[in-house]
């Protein structure tokens, strides 16, 4: 299913404008439609569950039912991760009893009956028929490039909630960055919390937890960390530089790794230049990365067809040899043919002399 009632979230035309854009551009290349959700409303996101259980409920399930009456027979899909949750936990909270369901309603006050489920862009993303059309749509291999796949905590969890994917090893934006010819690095903070909001809230205490994340990327050989959450990316591209400030103060070496939503990496892939799909809008430069990776890939590519020509030059050279002893082999034993014939004819002779006498011999006894 390539048809989605989207809600974009808050994030989507502020901080997370880049993922907008870059899910702006691949969509229209494979033809995933997202069809905004009228009169849509902020899903409350953590904030409101730390104010109030029937708030983080009563919020998304509006936009769901919203949903559910002007697009009927449509999945809702969310590009946000902490969107994601937030509906996926109010579908599921509506799901659990009839009960659940009419306080809803009352909270609403309006129709609900939570028939369309809830996806997230990466799930929807990693579908068979939008990965054959990513594939199909791929012109430029990121080749050389190293990816962290990040997919933070909201993500994934709680299982009871997301289900599409490992909580503890998820793999569907591995695989797609495979599928655009990046190589997904193993890593063990693919799922670790950035922080959230408690990096506004609580810094000196949530910082490290950012510090961590770069240091395992970087240990385990990323280029770069790639991501599917508006508020992820937002703290680890914006705080970088303020991590490196402290590190350099510490003696330490900086991190260079710049981080990227799924969909710029997947776009640059189909051929988009880099500021097409919003990269020119990050805190930490990212285009000399990818430069320097596509002058590799092209470095790359050189070598592997000089092997290639080798191979062939060799191939060539023993299908030479090998044909060379055949005729050889060949010659030989036409030669032995030959001599043998020749034996055959000259002893021929006297064998008819012996018959002629033979012949003779008898006819005087006639």
């Amino acid at each position: 299913m390539m048809k989605y009632a989207y809600f974009p979230g808050c994030s989507a035309n502020t901080t997370g404008k880049s993922f907008t854009i870059a899910t702006d551009y691949v969509a229209e290349k494979i033809g995933f439609s997202m069809v905004e959700i009228p009169d849509w409303n902020c899903c409350g996101t953590s904030a409101a569950a730390l104010t109030s259980p029937e708030l983080a409920v009563a919020l998304p399930a509006r936009s769901l039912a919203i949903a559910e009456r002007a697009l009927p027979g449509l999945d809702v899909m969310a590009s946000c991760a902490g969107c994601y949750r937030s509906l996926r936990t109010s579908l599921t909270y509506a799901r659990e009893s009839e009960e659940n369901l009419e306080e809803l309603r009352t909270l609403i006050d309006m129709p609900y009956e939570a028939k369309a489920n809830v996806v997230s862009l990466l799930e929807a993303f990693a579908a068979p028929d939008v990965r054959e059309a990513i594939e199909a749509n791929v012109i430029r291999k990121l080749r050389c490039l190293k990816v962290a796949c990040y997919y933070g905590c909201a993500m994934v969890r709680p299982e009871s909630v997301c289900e599409f994917d490992d909580p503890e090893d998820p793999q569907s934006m591995d695989e797609l960055m495979a599928l655009i010819g990046a190589e997904p690095v193993d890593w063990a903070f693919k799922t670790e919390c950035c922080g959230a909001a408690q990096q506004m809230a609580v810094p000196v205490q949530a910082k490290p937890m950012i510090e961590r994340i770069f240091q395992n990327a970087q240990a385990n050989g990323a280029d770069c960390i790639v991501t599917s959450c508006p508020l992820c990316m937002l703290n680890l591209d914006m705080r970088e530089a303020e991590i490196n400030k402290a590190r350099v103060a510490a003696g330490k070496e900086p991190f260079d790794i710049p981080c990227f939503y799924f969909t710029e990496l997947i776009g640059l892939a189909f051929g988009a230049a880099a500021r097409e799909v919003g990269v020119g809008l990050h805190f930490h430069p990212a285009e000399r990365l990818l430069l320097q990776r596509e002058l590799d890939a092209l470095e790359l590519e050189e070598a592997e067809i000089a092997e290639r020509k080798e191979e062939e030059r060799k191939k060539a050279e023993i299908a030479a040899k090998i044909a060379a002893k055949k005729a050889a082999k060949a010659a030989e034993a036409a030669k032995q043919v030959a001599a043998e014939a020749s034996g055959v004819a000259e002893g021929s002779a006297p064998a008819q002399q012996v018959a002629d006498a033979s012949g003779a011999e008898a006819g005087k006894e006639a």
